[in-house]
């Protein structure tokens, strides 16, 4: 960004000004909402009881202050010091491992995050922190980009969605343990497709209509020149549905990750009816009923393609390299990575000696035995991962589902869950070892 911090602030400080009038009014709307059904102790201060309309009309308030502040160019910022540790803090590898633990605790603490007033603090302190990082001319650079704002929308869509179905869930888990039938089991409502669906439909309609006209005239279309063999754009990124599959591409072959790998999302997804053998859950939202598939999909669609998306969008700069969002895009940053195939690690660096070579004037046979003894350690490895480790998770882990499923189907599942735990296993060996291949023939174009 160029010119001085205070021109920036001058730049957006209307339209920040008008988000923290935004979340005023959004809490004040949610207070009268809460005052109309009636208002409930929260907790005590000070021998005062704090109603739950009495709070979220203090936060509005709290934001009403802000705002008049942000408009004049003066807007509460992130210090240098908390955007530094949140730089360091924002590395694949944290931001992998992170939103796997993450999960962890949303998946175990689910009866205490979905409840409406901790959710929609969470949502307070997510749009103040969104507030606060704007102020930053590198951040904003990334999120403000028109390419990338409907990203930011995705992020707090699905934040939504997914506290959506999870409240639900919660409700009908805690009905069903009182021996009470699910919530959709007890309504007994028709929903006619005429005129109830229609006018909904069109209801719609004409909401998304003025929204993406709304869209059109506040943010530049992300239209650039014509395509130049000349000049090719730095980062060069694909499409935002596209990023993930992109990412997957630094960590394996194109024939694997742009082949393969999609394939086996598209036959496990088709396998899914044949593997399914829990009917519970049919109709009604539930999560102690499918605790397993509810896990394997949450892994499978946040953390090997959301995480990729938000990955490949917002630290993805110049070069391919990782940066930080307060960090500037330095088209100059160089880092020296020095990737090793796993051969070379058992070879040189455990054994100390040179890579198995065939003798000069061997034929093609020989010197395929000799690949196949050079990648001996990487090919025993996958092996015992996709064929030893099945039978051990039978026999110990899933000995339930191998007693349901059978041999067949359970070693379908099981192989299925094993190649979709080699993605992120193999990401986080490449950004902490250098681990490039755990199989490196390229004399065959086979790389793994």
């Amino acid at each position: 960004m160029h010119g001085s911090h205070a021109d920036f602030l001058a730049r957006i400080q209307l339209g920040l000004g008008f988000f923290y009038l935004l979340l005023a009014a959004m809490n004040w709307v949610a207070a009268l909402l809460l005052w109309r059904d009636g208002p409930k102790p929260y907790f005590k201060l000070g021998g005062i009881t704090v109603t739950n309309v009495f709070a979220w009309l203090i936060v509005g308030g709290l934001f009403l202050i802000v705002a008049p502040f942000a408009m004049m160019g003066s807007p509460p910022e992130f210090s240098e010091s908390v955007k530094h540790v949140i730089n360091e803090l924002s590395g694949p590898v944290t931001l992998t491992v992170g939103s796997l633990v993450a999960m962890a605790f949303l998946f175990v603490f689910r009866g205490w995050w979905t409840k409406p007033p901790i959710a929609w603090l969470l949502l307070n302190f997510s749009l103040l922190a969104m507030g606060l990082a704007v102020t930053d001319a590198n951040f904003f650079e990334i999120v403000g980009k028109p390419d990338n704002v409907p990203i930011v929308g995705l992020v707090y869509l699905l934040g939504f969605f997914t506290w959506l179905a999870t409240y639900k869930a919660v409700i009908n888990d805690d009905r069903m343990a009182q021996g009470l039938p699910p919530i959709e089991k007890t309504e007994d409502e028709k929903v006619l497709v005429w005129p109830d669906l229609v006018y909904t439909e069109m209801i719609c309609m004409v909401a998304m209509t003025a929204l993406m006209l709304v869209w059109a005239l506040a943010l530049q279309a992300p239209l650039e020149e014509p395509a130049s063999s000349v000049k090719t754009p730095n980062p060069s990124k694909a499409p935002w549905y596209f990023l993930g599959l992109q990412e997957m591409l630094v960590y394996y072959d194109p024939w694997y990750a742009g082949v393969v790998l999609p394939s086996i999302v598209v036959f496990g997804l088709m396998a899914i009816p044949f593997l399914d053998f829990n009917k519970a859950g049919n109709g009604y939202y539930t999560i102690s009923q499918r605790k397993f598939s509810y896990i394997v999909f949450q892994i499978g669609f946040f953390e090997l393609w959301i995480v990729l998306i938000i990955l490949g969008t917002f630290l993805r700069g110049p070069n391919w390299n990782f940066f930080g969002p307060f960090e500037y895009w330095d088209a100059h940053k160089v880092l020296a990575q020095n990737n090793v195939d796993l051969s070379q690690y058992f070879w040189g660096g455990m054994l100390g000696q040179g890579m198995p070579k065939a003798p000069a004037g061997s034929g093609p046979g020989m010197e395929f035995l000799y690949i196949l003894w050079r990648e001996s350690p990487g090919i025993i490895l996958t092996l015992a991962y996709l064929v030893l480790l099945p039978p051990i998770l039978a026999a110990t882990v899933f000995r339930g589902f191998f007693a349901k499923m059978g041999l067949i189907r359970f070693m379908i599942m099981s192989n299925l869950l094993l190649l979709m735990i080699s993605l992120p296993l193999k990401m986080v060996l490449r950004w902490t070892v250098n681990l490039k291949y755990i199989i490196s023939i390229p004399e065959y174009f086979l790389n793994f």
